[in-house]
């Protein structure tokens, strides 16, 4: 069984047990969160695809952490200019475990 599921603008596709990293959530680390967006979803050889979402699933998952991703640098440079800059980004996400499919 396995689920299509959207969250942060991005589409995911999980099965029970899996463990996911996802744009930050508002939510404390034990707690219980619902994803309601599922857009496709299939069990025992019935497939079911969302006109946008398949009405009456949804998917639980508990959060694990919160934290960031590792740093990554980007560095602008034009030859012959003397310029130079140097940025760094830290993205933060979520960490969960898909608990339970249902639909």
């Amino acid at each position: 069984m396995f689920a299509v599921i959207e969250t942060g603008g991005k589409q995911y596709k999980v099965s029970e047990g899996d463990i996911i990293f996802i744009e930050k959530l508002n939510a404390e680390q034990d707690s219980e969160v619902v994803f309601d967006q599922v857009k496709a979803l299939s069990s025992e050889g019935d497939f079911r695809i969302g006109t946008p979402t398949v009405a009456g699933a949804k998917v639980t998952a508990k959060v694990l952490a919160n934290g960031k991703s590792p740093k990554i640098y980007v560095f602008k440079y034009k030859s012959k200019k003397n310029e130079k800059k140097k940025i760094g980004h830290r993205q933060p996400y979520t960490k969960v475990q898909i608990a339970k499919i249902e639909g």
